[in-house]
């Protein structure tokens, strides 16, 4: 399983009190354990950086980001992610742009998401988005919902 990590991960992770920490943040502990592929953006990077005010904290966001791959967005990336944004607002569900973005990239290159942001959870409502979850959500014990 090849999976794509959301800001809301990252940002668990990454932060100093790990009281906070859930089945996601092992998830991707155990993927960067064993070297399983991970893949991210610059706009999920983007996002972690902003608001830091720690030039120490920041160094080392951008190192631990040097070694993943870097998914860039090709135009019809866009053009599919605002159709995605289309079809689920067509069926009542409001999703924001970043994130329709970052599900047509899951979507578009076959990859998981390891999110705890609810909002992929409608996306994957009415999309063939892929979200991983734990088997204690999941009856049928599979790390990821289809």
């Amino acid at each position: 399983m090849t999976l794509f990590v959301d800001t809301s991960v990252w940002s668990l992770a990454l932060r100093r009190n790990r009281d906070t920490e859930g089945p996601e943040v092992n998830r991707l502990r155990e993927a960067l354990g064993s070297g399983e592929a991970i893949y991210t953006t610059g706009v999920v990077l983007q996002e972690l950086l902003q608001g830091i005010r720690s030039p120490t904290h920041r160094k080392r966001i951008v190192e631990h980001f040097t070694s993943l791959p870097m998914l860039v967005p090709t135009r019809n990336d866009h053009i599919e992610a605002a159709d995605l944004y289309n079809e689920c607002r067509r069926r009542g569900i409001q999703v924001g742009t970043i994130d329709v973005l970052l599900a047509r990239l899951c979507i578009s290159r076959d990859l998981v998401m390891l999110s705890t942001d609810r909002d992929f959870g409608h996306i994957a409502g009415c999309t063939s988005l892929r979200l991983w979850a734990s088997s204690s959500v999941n009856d049928k014990s599979k790390h990821f919902l289809s």
